[in-house]
């Protein structure tokens, strides 16, 4: 077993996990500071250190609100501690390696966490990833900053630092990746066989670097969960990245009510004096998130990856079942179809057609759907038509969630599944459930590994084929309470809908 690594900056000692044969390295920094005079920069090397480095403790959380202070389903969940220890002093990562030596040449999962932008933190508990590392894949939990420190513009910004105006956020995340390709060997990793991942606002930074072009030929796969949020009715706008000048606006305001007018000024305040008046700001004039700077992103990188504008690589992609429904709010058909109208121009009447399109949800709604579904399976049919040669694969969770609450398939609760850390969370999950988990982890290491997530199950047993989603072949795997099931996408609605994503995002 590896337990002392030797990176770029100097020697790190691991401790065993709770299995033996895997070693965790935790807080290992990757970049300086991003405190004083490197708020609101990208990210810079970090300094060197003598003698070994002690590995044993999740850095700081980046700055954001306290977590595990509510009783919301997440509070509940794994934002448990308001004491965990947070800081402007964040950019580390996290190592789980099952390696020998630098000789096994494992591949990587690079993991980034979601949270809106605005929340999240590599200690979840639910990111554990020694049952991953177990399955033959290092595994490495990128931190980045969050909110008002990740991803403010301002004209100063831009005058002064052109290269990297905003979007430190995502910098950081690419300077996480960057010290892997530079360090994994140490660790027992190949850095020319890893995959990005993330679910959430982390799936859609694995979109945004999907279509970064500064990002070519620095990753092999991707894993976007739940992280596809669009509708084929309204724009979502948070998800959909501001113009520069439209963020530097935003940018203006917020400085002058922090009470300064300038990046110089703001960069001397307290950061926790920013983040409690960012969080009532953000009440008011909503979050920060990815910027379009042109510099690092272009555009909405949902439209980038339809328009064949991304690095083309095999890319898993999908959702849970009852996460942001998407329906159309009306009074009557007759709004219905003023809607439709709206929504499909001379496509409206072929919508309307469907007996799904004037079907009402539980809370009045006509045409619900998922829009992530909706969005993925159609990223898939014009990866084909655009002549990528790499595979796009779908799946959906639909298992029964146990508890008290009720809680469906709620978005991110498949994280359990695909980290196999069940055991860690208060559900009253039985064998089934673990026996989904254990599926589903390895359909992504397969994928990990080799950008196809098909394989054996731990007792030797082939699990259900999985085939990529093509219009000819419209394959979904879904995981139900009964396991992994390969299916046809039959829903005639649904790729109508697919099918107006496209034609909306590339008119």
């Amino acid at each position: 077993m590896i337990r002392i690594a030797k990176t770029e900056n100097g020697l790190v000692r691991g401790l065993p996990a709770a299995d033996p044969r895997i070693t965790s390295f935790k807080g290992i920094p990757f970049a300086a500071p991003p405190v004083s005079e490197n708020r609101w920069r990208a990210p810079k090397p970090c300094e060197n250190w003598e003698g070994i480095r002690n590995a044993y403790e999740f850095a700081p959380i980046s700055v954001q609100d306290t977590p595990g202070l509510g009783d919301d389903i997440y509070c509940r969940e794994w934002h448990v501690d308001p004491e965990v220890p947070m800081g402007e002093d964040c950019l580390y990562l996290n190592v789980w390696t099952g390696a020998k030596g630098e000789a096994d040449k494992l591949p990587v999962l690079v993991w980034y966490f979601g949270g809106a932008f605005q929340w999240g933190y590599t200690s979840e508990m639910e990111f554990d990833g020694e049952r991953i590392a177990r399955r033959g894949v290092v595994v490495v939990s990128i931190n980045y900053r969050l909110g008002a420190f990740g991803f403010l513009s301002h004209p100063d910004l831009t005058k002064q630092q052109p290269d990297a105006p905003t979007n430190f956020g995502c910098l950081d995340q690419q300077a996480g990746l960057k010290w892997v390709i530079r360090n994994i060997a140490a660790f027992g990793g190949d850095p020319d066989n890893i995959t990005i991942a993330g679910q959430s606002a982390g799936g859609g930074s694995v979109l945004t670097q999907l279509t970064s072009p500064t990002n070519k030929g620095l990753f092999q796969r991707a894993v976007v969960m739940s992280g596809a949020i669009r509708s084929p009715y309204e724009d979502i706008p948070f998800m959909i990245p501001k113009t520069l000048k439209e963020a530097e606006q935003y940018g203006t305001e917020f400085l002058k009510y922090l009470g300064v007018g300038t990046i110089a000024e703001a960069r001397k305040l307290d950061a926790y004096y920013i983040r409690e008046k960012y969080a009532e700001f953000r009440e008011m004039h909503g979050m920060l998130a990815p910027t379009m700077d042109e510099v690092f992103c272009f555009g909405d990188p949902v439209e980038l990856y339809l328009a064949g504008k991304h690095v083309d690589v095999p890319v898993m992609s999908g959702n849970t079942k009852e996460e942001f429904p998407d329906g159309i709010s009306t009074q009557s058909e007759d709004e219905l179809k003023a809607k439709a109208k709206e929504y499909f121009g001379d496509f409206s009447e072929d919508f309307l057609k469907y007996p799904e399109a004037k079907a009402k949800d539980a809370n009045g709604n006509y045409a619900t759907v998922s829009g992530i579904e909706c969005t993925v399976k159609a990223m898939a049919l014009q990866n084909y038509k655009n002549k990528h040669k790499k595979e796009v694969y779908y799946y959906r969770f639909e298992p029964d969630i146990p508890g008290w609450d009720n809680p469906g398939t709620f978005h991110s609760v498949d994280l359990w599944f695909f980290f196999e850390t069940l055991a860690k969370c208060w559900r009253p999950f039985t064998g089934r459930h673990y026996d989904l988990a254990r599926q589903m982890c390895n359909y992504l290491c397969n994928f990990v590994k080799s950008g196809n997530p098909n394989g054996e199950d731990a007792d030797g047993s082939k699990m259900p084929v999985w085939e990529p989603y093509c219009e000819e072949n419209p394959c979904e795997m879904l995981f139900t309470g009964q396991g992994a099931k390969a299916g046809k996408d039959s829903s005639d609605f649904i790729k109508f809908l697919t099918k107006q994503i496209i034609r909306k995002k590339l008119k």
